[in-house]
């Protein structure tokens, strides 16, 4: 690390968010620095880049005002954030400074915000169901403690609302069990943010939550730093507090962006579709912070949200996601336009761990039959829809046209809920077997005959 005491006045580039100082003293990288405009004035930063004669600083208010005369003072210590029992309820910007009129917060500790991987060996298996009242969720693409599981939107689709549903619902079931959201919003214009603090304070759900919000027109830089100070918090309460927090990232693409954006400040080679090489790494330092520790008690369960550049589930964001988190929650632009809230798609969803939080003693015993037979009936419904524009519905059978009509039912009554409609996973359940009175016995093949005959409800 470098003397502090020491200040440079050897900056020889300025570039976008960046600055360059030359003939300095070894510093680390990521290590804090100050900077000392002529007017006396402060500018925080950030070491990115350390090399024998030049070191590369990202400055977090943005580099307007400073020129070469500016001093600079390395300060010898990564970025830390004060954690604290009492943040629960707070809202704060997206470097950590508190937007809601409250007093700044009196810390326990102060963490490292680039956190600690968690040793493999240490880690426990995600378990245990998360109820996030959505039925398309719970029942058919279960949320586990410790899972990582991304929703996929696109421009014009209503994942913001879905995340505040969410943020406000989640709950896990359980007695003495602490539960805390930790929502993290990245790249919001201000009209989404003054949407998202109404919206917290209305319903009462920021009592238990922590909010970090960082706009659009915030610095590139500040946007990487947000999600990292959002889970250094987030771990504090999992791993300290033993709290089962859930957070909650949007938007991914807007983290990505600012990646790219410093990429380009920095000349360095690009990627696919110039976003920089490294960046399934630094997606996988802010996904793999989930998860649950052997031998402690709380968790940390992370649903990013990203809106795919196109509505092209193949683009690098999604693409990279898809790889590194366990499954992903697809929203549909055909059910958006057909007025259904929320449009999860849930053929193209997936939930991989949802098998470790279901069942009896975490949901119920007819979970796994019930969702498997909602999947396979609305799926040969839907193929029906095509056949149907071919050959007319005239031409189906009897059999075919109650999975033609359970498609439409299914759209209506299980995927259609309202934004405040909070559903356990026993009114899930139920309803899915409600809608199973629309099919004929023989077509129900996916459960077994003891949980029809206790579940299915009688005819009149």
């Amino acid at each position: 690390m470098a003397d502090i005491s020491k200040e440079y006045k050897t900056i020889s580039q300025i570039a976008g968010p960046l600055v360059y100082v030359k003939n300095t003293e070894p510093v680390g990288y990521k290590e804090m620095v100050n900077i000392r405009l002529s007017d006396g004035s402060m500018r925080r930063g950030q070491v990115l880049d350390s090399s024998g004669d030049i070191v590369v600083v990202q400055v977090f208010e943005g580099t307007s005002g400073i020129d070469k005369d500016a001093s600079v003072r390395f300060l010898g210590e990564t970025m830390k954030m004060p954690v604290s029992k009492d943040m629960l309820g707070r809202i704060l910007s997206g470097s950590g400074k508190p937007l809601d009129g409250g007093a700044d917060i009196v810390p326990e500790d102060e963490r490292e915000i680039l956190g600690a991987a968690i040793n493999p060996w240490a880690r426990d298996s995600p378990s245990d169901f998360i109820q996030t009242g959505i039925s398309t969720i719970d029942g058919m693409n279960t949320l586990v403690r410790g899972q990582k599981l991304p929703i996929f939107s696109a421009s014009g689709l209503p994942h913001n609302e879905i995340a505040l549903q969410i943020a406000r619902q989640a709950k896990v079931r359980g007695e003495n069990e602490e539960f805390a959201v930790v929502f993290i919003a990245m790249g919001i214009t201000n009209e989404e943010k003054q949407m998202f603090m109404k919206e917290f304070e209305r319903t009462g759900a920021l009592k238990n939550a922590v909010v970090f919000l960082n706009l659009a027109d915030d610095p590139a830089v500040e946007r990487t730093l947000t999600p990292r100070l959002g889970l250094t918090t987030a771990e504090y309460m999992a791993f300290d507090l033993g709290m089962q927090v859930l957070v909650i990232m949007t938007d991914i693409t807007n983290y990505c962006e600012a990646l790219r954006q410093i990429g380009a400040a920095r000349e360095e080679v690009p990627g696919r579709r110039g976003y920089p090489g490294y960046m399934y790494t630094d997606l996988a330092q802010l996904y793999e912070r989930a998860g649950r520790i052997k031998g402690k008690k709380g968790s940390i369960t992370q649903i990013p949200i990203l809106s795919m550049p196109g509505g092209d589930i193949t683009h690098p964001i999604p693409d990279l996601s898809g790889y590194i988190t366990e499954g992903q929650i697809v929203l549909s632009m055909d059910l958006h336009r057909n007025g259904i809230y929320p449009p999860i798609n849930v053929s193209s969803s997936l939930s991989r761990l949802m098998g470790g939080g279901t069942g009896e003693g975490k949901t119920r015993e007819d979970h796994k039959g019930v969702s498997d037979q909602l999947y396979a009936a609305y799926a040969e419904g839907k193929d029906l829809r095509g056949l149907v524009a071919i050959v007319g519905k005239d031409s189906l059978s009897e059999m075919d046209r109650k999975l033609l009509d359970f498609a439409d039912v299914f759209e209506d009554r299980f995927v259609r809920q309202g934004p405040e409609e909070d559903r356990s996973i026993e009114q899930t359940l139920d309803l899915g077997w409600e809608l199973f009175t629309n099919l004929d016995l023989e077509q129900i093949t996916k459960i077994s005959r003891k949980y029809i005959e206790k579940y299915m409800p009688k005819k009149e």
